[in-house]
């Protein structure tokens, strides 16, 4: 059995893991029983910590805001200055940390006092942030915070979903956008790429796995019930949102050979641009996507490096049909072509054969 503080502290642990816990799971966890479970409770609430329990079969513990902050841990001004930061980390996505940084606010949220949690919204709603690069939609802390709890908690999220402008334009000019729709999904993770965020779901509706930008997401509650997690659609959620975002989501794919080691082409190509595989110690695989072949060649072409074109054949084709384009522009311009080391006029020709583009 554990030792009285090294126990207090497991079960303190315990209830910011998840949100409502009954008093037999908490006695088999610390190995005692439900009566000990209750006088643990009862020494954490003297230390400050807010436990509120309910009684019935249904009922059980949980951690919510209490009326002073629990000692030993961070006095006012550390507790303001920390959510502030992870806030802001969550808020604006900062690389390596932005997952982390909302579960640690979702933890310290439920025993913020009210005092404390007015100061933080004060000084977030009061405040603007000077980035260096663009800006991605901003996505409100509180949303991320209630999706992370929902997906610790393993409950239903119902959301209303803003899909991405529509390719056809407006009288005014600009793009149109289909009116929101209403969707119910068992939510899994959260993922964060550079300066956006991403919820990966079981959708109910299209039976199958979906990635939700969720600066595009409601939250319409009241959410629930329960559900069993499932098995993700892969084990690398990262790489499987990654795939998605810069090649599923549009109709025209590619694989493409960047003729540089992947550590130096990963450099160039963000997560949102396309996924790299290994090939070799100084080449990669690209995989990615866009809208139309044409604008993939000027997504390739736009990273700088060599390259050959795997998939599709088409590919090919649209990088000769750019490449002759450049060459008239460069002729009517005046400008000589290049010759070969023999000395003839590299100015396109009838076309034949067929190969990797270079």
């Amino acid at each position: 059995m554990l030792e009285t503080s090294a126990r207090l502290l497991r079960l303190l642990s315990l209830l910011q893991a998840h949100r409502e816990w009954s008093g037999a799971d908490l006695a088999e966890r610390l190995g005692v029983t439900p009566r000990t479970v209750r006088r643990d409770v009862d020494r954490l609430r003297e230390l400050g910590y807010p436990v509120n329990a309910s009684p019935g079969t249904g009922g059980g513990y949980q951690l919510g805001p209490g009326a002073q902050l629990p000692p030993l841990l961070l006095d006012d001004d550390e507790a303001v200055a920390v959510a502030v930061g992870l806030r802001t980390a969550a808020g604006q996505g900062i690389d390596g940390i932005g997952e982390t940084s909302v579960r640690a606010l979702a933890k310290l949220e439920q025993v913020l006092p009210s005092r404390l949690r007015h100061r933080v919204s004060a000084l977030n709603a009061f405040t603007v942030p000077m980035l260096r690069g663009p800006v991605a939609s901003a996505v409100d802390p509180a949303v991320l915070t209630e999706l992370a709890n929902l997906c610790r908690d393993a409950e239903l999220l119902r959301f209303e979903y803003r899909d991405r402008p529509h390719s056809r334009t407006t009288p005014g000019g600009g793009t149109s956008i289909g009116a929101p729709t209403r969707r119910t999904v068992e939510p899994h993770r959260l993922v964060c790429s550079e300066r956006r965020w991403y919820l990966v779901a079981w959708d109910l509706d299209r039976d199958d796995w979906r990635t939700f930008r969720v600066d595009r997401i409601t939250p319409r509650p009241p959410h629930g019930p329960r559900f069993a997690p499932r098995t993700p659609p892969a084990e690398d959620l990262a790489a499987y949102v990654s795939r998605g975002v810069s090649t599923r989501a549009y109709a025209s794919h590619a694989v493409i050979r960047l003729r540089v080691p992947l550590e130096e082409a990963a450099e160039r190509v963000s997560p949102t641009a396309g996924t790299l595989e290994p090939d070799g110690p100084d080449s990669c695989i690209l995989h990615t996507g866009a809208a139309s072949l044409d604008v993939l060649v000027i997504h390739v072409m736009m990273f700088g490096f060599e390259f050959d074109v795997l998939e599709p054949a088409e590919l090919t084709e649209a990088v000769r049909t750019a490449r002759d384009r450049l060459a008239r522009s460069l002729a009517r311009a005046g400008e000589s072509m290049p010759r070969t080391p023999d000395g003839a006029d590299r100015t396109p020709g009838p076309r034949s054969g067929s190969g990797a583009a270079r």
